[in-house]
């Protein structure tokens, strides 16, 4: 996915940030809520990791502003304020998660994992498509019961085709979906991964719309 993280300490925002990135997600980060805002205003993104107490205001009104102006991106909240009521109001703003600092790294990236099946209107995850069983929880897939090693790309890029089951995705999306702004992108990174995935998944997992894009095929 494309997340965007909104948060002002420098250690925890690189490990998230590289946490990300290890997960397969492309990771833009923003370390105030101007910087925020205007990042929003330029790109698309599938989710938003939201601190509450920034350099140049506090979350909840960022987060309120965005659903006023109809942006439905998933947010999850990530605070050291642990009081019920900050919660409650978190969640009242429309946050979709609210984690508490200290948090584990790999509870954040289930987490995402799990709003993002929400959102994909399928939280299930576990997914069988023809000989493939795909295991969204754990990023792991099996074809014909055997394991298939699939790189961090790898699988971001699949799972962005098995969220959008029958959705004809562009060059140009699966790039913003992978990739952050700072990302140095070649011209042929999408084809060359596409050409591993049905080397590894078979060769009709993916099918092609010539000068179009891409979607999900019946393998």
């Amino acid at each position: 996915m494309r997340i965007l993280l909104i948060e002002d300490d420098g250690v925890l925002g690189a490990a998230v940030a590289d946490q990300l990135r290890a997960d397969g997600h492309g990771a833009d980060w923003a370390k105030r809520l101007d910087e925020a805002a205007d990042t929003l205003a330029v790109g698309t993104f599938d989710l938003v990791l939201l601190d509450l107490m920034l350099p140049d205001g506090r979350g909840i009104p960022f987060l309120r502003a965005m659903r006023a102006r109809g942006d439905a991106t998933p947010v999850i909240i990530l605070t050291a304020l642990d009081q019920v009521s900050d919660r409650i109001e978190g969640l009242n703003a429309g946050a979709d998660d609210y984690m508490v600092k200290p948090f584990d790294l790999d509870e954040l990236s289930a987490r995402i994992g799990s709003v993002a099946r929400r959102y994909s209107g399928n939280p299930n995850p576990l997914i069988h498509l023809g000989p493939l069983e795909i295991d969204l929880a754990a990023k792991a897939v099996r074809r014909e019961g055997r394991p298939v090693a699939l790189t961090h790309r790898e699988w971001a890029l699949f799972e962005a085709f098995v969220q959008a089951p029958g959705r004809l995705l562009s060059k140009a999306q699966l790039e913003e979906r992978l990739y952050s702004f700072d990302d140095s992108i070649e011209s042929n990174t999408i084809e060359v991964h596409v050409s591993r995935l049905r080397k590894k998944l078979g060769r009709s997992v993916i099918d092609t719309e010539r000068g179009l894009g891409y979607r999900l095929g019946s393998p």
